[in-house]
Order: C-alpha cells, then sequence, then structure tokens
C-alpha cells in the first residue's frame, strides 16, 4: 500500500488494547500480503503521543502517508476522541482511519462517520469470523490508495 504519488510505504498505526486482537489483525494483514510497517499502540495517550508529536500539533505526522487502525474501547480515553482529535487537526485530516471494534451501536457507528471515519468494522464474536474479517481487511488494504502526504 503506498500514497498514490509517493513510493514511501504507508504507515499503519493501529491502536488496540486487545493484545489478542493487535496480533491476529498483524497476521492476518500479511497472510493478505500486505507488509507494510505497523505501529501498534496499546492505548489511546500513546498513539496520540505519536501521532501528534510532544508539542501536540500534529506536525510531526505531516508528510508521512499514515493508515489508522482504531479500536473505540480503549483503556485511557475512546477511540471517538482519538477519531475526532484526528479529523479536526489541520495536519491529520486526510489520514484515512479504519475504526475496528466490537461496538455495533447504530448511533456510535453515526458518530463515528460523522466524525469523519472512513471505514468502520465490527470485530465478529466468532473467533472464524474474526480472522476471516481481518483477511479481508488486509486484502482491501492492499487495494486502498491513500492521500499523498502534504
Amino acid at each position: 500500500m503506498n500514497s498514490r504519488t509517493s513510493e514511501r510505504p504507508v504507515e499503519i498505526v493501529m491502536i488496540e488494547d486487545d493484545d489478542g486482537h493487535a496480533r491476529l489483525i498483524e497476521k492476518n494483514i500479511r497472510r493478505a500480503g500486505v507488509n507494510n510497517p505497523i505501529t501498534p499502540f496499546k492505548n489511546g495517550t500513546d498513539g496520540i503521543n505519536y501521532l501528534f508529536g510532544a508539542d501536540g500539533s500534529g506536525l510531526t505526522s505531516k508528510g508521512k502517508p499514515l493508515l489508522v487502525l482504531l479500536d473505540l474501547n480503549l483503556p485511557d480515553m475512546t477511540g471517538v476522541e482519538i477519531l475526532g482529535r484526528i479529523k479536526s487537526n489541520e495536519h491529520m485530516k486526510r489520514v484515512p482511519v479504519v475504526v475496528l471494534t466490537t461496538t455495533d451501536d447504530a448511533l456510535e457507528i453515526q458518530r463515528c462517520y460523522d466524525l469523519g471515519c472512513n471505514v468502520y468494522i465490527t470485530k465478529p464474536v466468532n473467533y472464524e469470523n474474526f480472522a476471516n474479517a481481518i483477511r479481508q481487511l488486509g486484502l482491501f488494504f492492499s487495494v486502498i490508495q491513500v492521500p499523498s502526504p502534504e
């Protein structure tokens, strides 16, 4: 997965607190042939600090082709807060955000799309269905284009 005009590989920033889900996500993305770097974070604070930098401006991510894979249920903050920060930041608003969560509440789904999420996927409870969904996500990642960094 590359950005449209840059040959730099897109970095996948995965914010997922469940170690088992994180391993399963990475394994099945790799199985789908996606070899982009994946930078994992187990909580929202570390993910925010990485994306927005020490000064919180987001300048640290300017020029990086990124895709954020975001869980909504995190121990220290909600993924909705992170999504809102990303989409309201002038340097990060075009970064694609894929919400991957157990929450299937219709209002929450609507809220995420209203904030600007690009894809919302509900994690299936059954292991095989979850693994299959992630494999399909990996195939999706192998064909999508992300915006060029500014």
